[in-house]
């Protein structure tokens, strides 16, 4: 290992904390929730688009931003696009390590920080994600640019929290740390690989990280790009909440590259679902097929676009460009 990662991991090792508590599957129930897309590929009338995701999501007036996009400066750009303050919120999640979930964060801390120094000050990361990455000869570190890009972060005097299991950040919102994998999906591109006992295993993103609200009207997931798979972290939603509605699922679910037969069994583990805000790495055959399999239609299954939200009891706000007219 090369000395500056040891010695940032040693860094990590002393200024970040690890946290994880049990689900209860009886908690507080979460009132008002709305999720704002500020990275993903489809732009509408403001806003930059980028193969990356990005989303303000509301509770109860807590504001948390769920990943960073994937240039330093796309999030920053939109959310100024779009008139959203971004400088009052101190909660910062990254679902993985990939840098098109990564790339703003440190452009987005020191610009907003000039406003109020606790601006995206607290951050919270899934177990696993500073390993190192190799290909398969397992010729030095690759891929994994986070230790880095974390030690950055700790430098303009952020903290990092490392969770190992389901936490309570909000009342009703909860992060679910490292998903179980229940389910044998593969929602994530083979190539890559992490050191265990010495040997070469393959990289399946063990830090996959999601945001899940509990609400009177069922379980609302957030995701970067499911890389757990949206099946298991559905069956982790549910587990952590005890509620075993889906309401919507929104963000990443890495699908676009999935044949049918895997469409239709993940639109067999979500049936019932009221909602499929899909961005990202969805995809949008993969979307308009889901819509089909769930019995959704174009304004409940609707492809992201910069700008576009959901809000609990209205449902999706799609925007120009990928909204319904009629």
């Amino acid at each position: 290992m090369k000395h500056w990662m040891a010695w940032t991991l040693l860094l990590l090792a002393a200024l970040t904390g690890t946290a994880a508590h049990a689900a209860s599957g009886a908690g507080h129930q979460a009132q008002a929730v709305k999720v704002t897309t500020l990275s993903t590929m489809l732009a509408d009338y403001e806003g930059l688009g980028e193969w990356g995701y990005a989303a303000l999501v509301e509770v109860d007036g807590r504001r948390i931003l769920f990943d960073t996009g994937a240039n330093p400066d796309v999030v920053l750009k939109n959310a100024e696009a779009l008139h959203i303050d971004l400088s009052t919120v101190e909660d910062v999640v990254i679902s993985h390590f990939h840098d098109d979930h990564t790339g703003g964060l440190i452009t987005l801390r020191k610009a907003l920080m000039q406003k109020n120094p606790g601006a995206l000050s607290h951050h919270y990361v899934g177990e696993g994600i500073f390993e190192p990455r190799y290909h398969k000869d397992g010729k030095g570190e690759s891929e994994n640019g986070f230790p880095a890009l974390a030690k950055a972060y700790l430098d303009t005097g952020g903290r990092i929290q490392q969770l190992s299991g389901p936490a309570e950040i909000a009342s009703g919102v909860w992060l679910t740390g490292p998903v179980p994998r229940g389910h044998a999906e593969t929602n994530w591109n083979p190539g890559l690989f992490i050191k265990t006992g010495g040997q070469l295993v393959l990289d399946t993103l063990r830090e996959d990280t999601s945001l899940v609200i509990d609400t009177a009207q069922g379980v609302v997931i957030v995701t970067g790009c499911g890389h757990a798979g949206i099946m298991n972290i559905a069956d982790d939603a549910k587990a952590i909440t005890g509620d075993t509605r889906l309401h919507a699922v929104i963000g990443g679910i890495h699908l676009f590259g999935k044949p049918d037969t895997v469409l239709v069994e993940t639109a067999g583990r979500l049936k019932g679902l009221a909602y499929l805000f899909a961005a990202h790495c969805t995809g949008i055959e993969a979307t308009v097929r889901l819509r089909q399999l769930l019995g959704l239609d174009r304004r409940t299954a609707v492809v992201a676009a910069i700008g576009s939200s959901f809000t609990l009891g209205k449902g999706i706000e799609a925007g120009a460009i990928a909204g319904w007219v009629g």
